[in-house]
């Protein structure tokens, strides 16, 4: 056999497909020779869904693949990555994630019924002087997680293409001093509930409004939301449910109590 139609090497999955990562630099034609010996081959076993895992370094690589019936799954700042339904049957191979992720955080000052609420100097709430609860979908919030008051979907709301996920979570904060973020935070401080529920823009923004009514019946304890219970999946990686805080108060507990009679 021509030494450059070696197969490429794939991991199967549970679905009949294959995932190969290239990892060393190829040339082109090279590439093109082992990718058709190597679907000649995966066709005889009956596979289907092949994955192809480009670096950065190798988008050489990528119109060769193109070429040969491949097209974009999705893109991560280090790779790209490449699908192809080699098989006869329907195509089953699952869309690109399509949702983001965002959450909003209630962190409440028991003591003083106030809540933590930031002014922002760039993106939406860009000069509308709006205080508004802290918000993000990337960085971490330094709190402790007591719930989930509840969360809102909106469709193609990223990119005019992503479904929006939005979480409003309650936290206790681990301090009650406010260490400004500069590159986003024009101002920080904490605000009286009912004035951040007050607001103008809360009470005419309906979905806003929803939330800030939320946020008041927690505060005055009369609102429960979804707790969280640890939990391990079918493989034994651990996993999180969300339930009504009292079933999961019981819960946890009965976990507690099975565990301490080990």
């Amino acid at each position: 056999m021509d030494a450059r139609a070696v197969l490429l090497i794939g991991e199967t999955d549970s679905y009949d497909g294959v995932t190969v990562t290239v990892e060393e630099p190829m040339d082109a034609e090279v590439f093109t020779e082992r990718l058709r010996a190597s679907l000649s081959h995966w066709r005889q076993e009956g596979k289907k869904g092949i994955w192809i895992k480009l670096p950065l370094g190798l988008a050489n690589l990528v119109e060769p693949a193109v070429n040969e019936g491949f097209r974009y799954h999705h893109a991560e700042p280090a790779y790209v990555m490449l699908v192809s339904w080699i098989s006869n049957s329907t195509d089953t191979i699952p869309a690109n994630a399509s949702h983001i992720v965002g959450v909003g955080a209630l962190v409440l000052n028991k003591n003083t019924r106030e809540v933590l609420v930031v002014q922002e100097k760039s993106g939406y709430f860009k000069d509308k002087n709006v205080w508004k609860l802290p918000t993000g979908v990337v960085n971490e919030i330094v709190a402790d997680f007591v719930e989930v008051l509840s969360f809102r979907q909106s469709h193609k709301a990223f990119l005019k293409q992503k479904t929006d996920l939005f979480f409003l979570c309650v936290l206790t904060p681990r301090s009650y001093e406010i260490t400004g973020q500069e590159s986003e935070i024009k101002q920080a401080k904490w605000m009286p509930i009912k004035e951040y529920v007050d607001q103008p823009w809360n009470q005419t923004k309906e979905m806003f409004k929803i939330m800030a009514n939320i946020c008041q019946k927690k505060c005055d304890e009369d609102y429960v939301g979804f707790s969280t219970v640890e939990s391990t999946t079918a493989t034994g990686k651990k996993s999180f449910v969300y339930c009504n805080a009292d079933h999961a108060k019981s819960l946890n507990a009965t976990r507690d109590q099975a565990s301490s009679s080990l």
